[in-house]
């Protein structure tokens, strides 16, 4: 299960960004997760409830924003609906990720 060492890489940055303000806990950890970024939700946030004792985080709540996936053309902007073929109708470019794939750390909820 990768989504234990994605829970303690992003324990990492949520430990660093606590020390670097001065906090003693962090409450909410907000994420963007897209749905193509190769990690489960549900085993993300039991990952994280595994790996987040005995941090500053220990008690923190996992807010997960999903993100979904979003297909594009590149010359025109045309999207590409779900299921679609990933080329363009109108000139045949393949189409382009333009969100759905990203992991993110938006924001976090501290006490300081």
């Amino acid at each position: 299960m990768h989504e234990y060492s994605v829970a303690c890489a992003l324990l990492d940055q949520i430990e660093a960004a606590a020390r670097a303000h001065d906090a003693t806990a962090v409450k909410v950890v907000h994420l963007a997760l897209g749905a193509q970024c190769g990690v489960e939700a549900g085993l993300l946030t039991g990952a994280f409830e595994l790996a987040r004792a005995g941090t500053v985080a220990a008690e923190a709540e996992l807010s997960i924003r999903p993100v979904p996936v979003r297909w594009v053309c590149p010359r025109c902007g045309g999207e590409r609906p779900s299921g679609a073929p990933l080329v363009c109708p109108d000139d045949g470019t393949p189409a382009r990720l333009e969100a759905g794939d990203e992991l993110i750390l938006e924001r976090l909820e501290m006490e300081v």
